[in-house]
């Protein structure tokens, strides 16, 4: 059995965006009941939040690292990073290109590049069709422009799109073990 490979993934967004959320949904795993249950509260000391899986015929080990506070995390070198907001907040979206786009440039750069990124916007089940609602077409624009790898949205509390969500990040994390690495070729992608 070849070794297992291991991608850190941080998740950036501004408190109360629902990262903390999705990463629960994920821990009940792929066949809990959507919508049903209360979901497990999540403490930071349990940080990094783990999962095993196996992908293209080899065991990965995908440690998540949740924060909104990356001065917390400066030392961590994460393989991938997922800059999320709520889709409800217009300012959890303005912040991701002010702040949180820039501390990933500022303290997590390898080899002079920086890492993967997905944009993710968190409580789909909660858009409300209103002047300011943030649609999924703006916040691809936004990814875009941030050159994103990855744009994808979903709701944890749901379970909407959030299996989804995870094969896209678990592609993207397994990929930055390979020698060409997770970058995508070419401008962000949809999910």
């Amino acid at each position: 059995m070849e070794d297992t490979k291991t991608a850190s993934i941080l998740l950036l967004g501004d408190p109360g965006c629902g990262k903390s959320t999705l990463l629960s949904r994920l821990s009940q795993g792929q066949h809990a009941p959507k919508g049903s249950a209360p979901l497990p509260k999540l403490h930071d000391l349990d940080q990094p939040f783990i999962f095993d899986i196996s992908m293209y015929n080899r065991p990965y080990r995908f440690e998540f690292y949740d924060t909104s506070s990356p001065e917390n995390y400066t030392l961590l070198q994460p393989d991938f990073v997922i800059l999320c907001f709520d889709v409800t907040d217009r300012r959890s979206l303005i912040n991701v290109p002010q702040v949180w786009r820039k501390d990933v440039t500022r303290n997590y750069k390898k080899d002079g590049d920086d890492p993967p990124l997905m944009m993710l916007g968190l409580k789909r089940d909660a858009r409300v069709e209103e002047e300011g609602v943030i649609y999924p077409q703006e916040g691809y624009r936004i990814a875009q422009e941030m050159r994103c790898d990855r744009y994808a949205e979903c709701s944890a509390v749901t379970g909407e799109l959030v299996s989804e969500v995870f094969e896209d990040i678990a592609r993207t994390a397994a990929k930055t073990k390979t020698d060409a690495g997770g970058l995508t070729q070419g401008g962000c992608m949809v999910m």
